[in-house]
């Protein structure tokens, strides 16, 4: 596999796409223009420096490289505090954190973009009956659809979070192994608005994965009261070797933390163990690196476009996320496609992936990840579930050049089906 080559039919398709979409690249690179100047300011403000990046050991107390990241990341993403650390296995972990803290038995826990992402279902306790799950401690759960449209339904999420036990509200900004779009951070911030006018007591929790980056300012900017994330996504820059971030309310982060460590220690004891410069670096070169991928993706939608693949979005139409979904008909090129992306990266690249029942899933899954970092999915990868309508999800890409190349690798795989 790792002597596949791109066909000359598709390398003539890949040079067309690459002309259509160059209208959209001043536009990308003028977003990581405007975040990176965010995120340099936050590193000045808190004085980054040489020391940040030594380990600590023990408790970690006073540990100065992991309490000033922690500050770095409030700037960045306008919130009042932070927490950023290497201990958090998964954006899944670090979105349950923020949830258990802002929850309490008794309380409801209201989705209002259908319902999340397949991992952390099983943590709810929607799916799986997992030990420790959120209905095992009595907390009871709803959800709101979206409208037809794909948009939020502002009037039946008004209406169901003036139920005084709604005491969180969570919202998925980024699409997950759905056909929805992803969602601006304009329209989470009316989210907040119509949540927060019936029940100013709830605390808007935004499931950030895919979307750092993808846009000026983030939803704690908005009025959301936390976001939490991965640190193998966008805003470890493909640097971080681990981790997940919660950022938001002071008092919210500080239970978070309680659940990350144990009530009482929270962020102040644990030590952050990875090397410090490849968290700060990869926060440095997040925008950039969000660009390329970007970039990356709307080069695979122009050009599955061109093959006659239905892709959402299309190639000329906003994003808020860096996912592509190409919607492939039949698993043998879900497969094909997937094994494409595989063969046209850096690492692995002589790897058949095959599909498989991986934890906090509902059926089997396929995913490529030829990755530096496993599983980063700021990396060029892409995955999908075993089920019609056999669709592969697309993210990543650490430079357009080679995103290019993994892109239209896949596509010739695709065309020997």
């Amino acid at each position: 596999m790792s002597g596949h080559v791109i066909s000359d039919e598709i390398a003539r398709l890949g040079e067309r796409a690459g002309r259509d979409i160059l209208s959209r690249f001043s536009e990308i690179d003028d977003v990581a223009q405007r975040c990176t100047a965010s995120v340099l300011d936050a590193f000045r403000r808190r004085r980054v420096s040489a020391p940040c990046f030594a380990p600590a050991t023990g408790y970690g107390y006073g540990d100065k490289g992991r309490d000033t990241l922690d500050a770095v990341y409030a700037d960045v993403f306008g919130a009042e505090a932070a927490i950023v650390r290497a201990g958090f296995a998964s954006g899944t972990h670090a979105i349950t954190a923020a949830l258990f803290g802002a929850l309490r038995p008794g309380d409801t826990l209201l989705s209002v973009t259908g319902a999340p992402y397949d991992t952390l279902r099983g943590a709810i306790g929607i799916e799986g009956g997992y030990a420790g799950s959120m209905r095992d401690y009595g907390i009871g759960y709803a959800q709101v659809e979206l409208s037809g449209d794909g948009r939020p339904d502002l009037a039946a999420i008004a209406d169901a979070a003036a139920d005084s036990a709604v005491a969180a509200i969570l919202v998925q900004r980024s699409r997950g192994y759905t056909a929805r779009r992803a969602l601006s951070v304009a329209s989470i911030g009316e989210i907040a608005r119509a949540a927060r006018a019936v029940n100013p007591r709830a605390a808007v929790i935004v499931d950030n994965c895919y979307g750092e980056f993808t846009e000026p300012c983030e939803p704690t900017r908005a009025g959301a009261d936390l976001a939490a994330g991965s640190l193998i996504k966008n805003p470890g820059g493909g640097l971080a070797p681990a981790g997940g971030y919660v950022v938001g309310r002071p008092e919210l982060v500080e239970a978070a933390a309680f659940r990350l460590t144990s009530p009482g220690i929270g962020g102040e004891c644990g030590p952050n163990l990875t090397d410090g410069r490849l968290l700060y670096q990869g926060l440095f070169m997040a925008p950039h690196t969000v660009a390329q991928a970007l970039k990356t993706a709307i080069f695979c939608a122009r050009l599955m476009e061109l093959l006659g693949y239905r892709v959402d979005p299309g190639w000329d139409e906003p994003r808020h996320d860096i996912i592509q979904s190409v919607e492939l008909g039949r698993p043998e090129l879900l497969e094909a496609f997937c094994r494409g992306i595989q063969a046209g990266s850096p690492v692995d690249a002589f790897v058949a992936p095959e599909a498989w029942d991986m934890p906090g899933y509902g059926c089997p899954v396929i995913m490529a990840a030829g990755t530096f970092v496993q599983g980063a999915s700021i990396e060029l990868s892409a995955d999908g579930p075993m089920r019609p309508p056999y669709t592969a999800y697309l993210q990543g890409g650490l430079t357009y050049e080679a995103g290019k190349i993994g892109v239209m690798t896949a596509a010739s795989m695709l065309a020997g089906k």
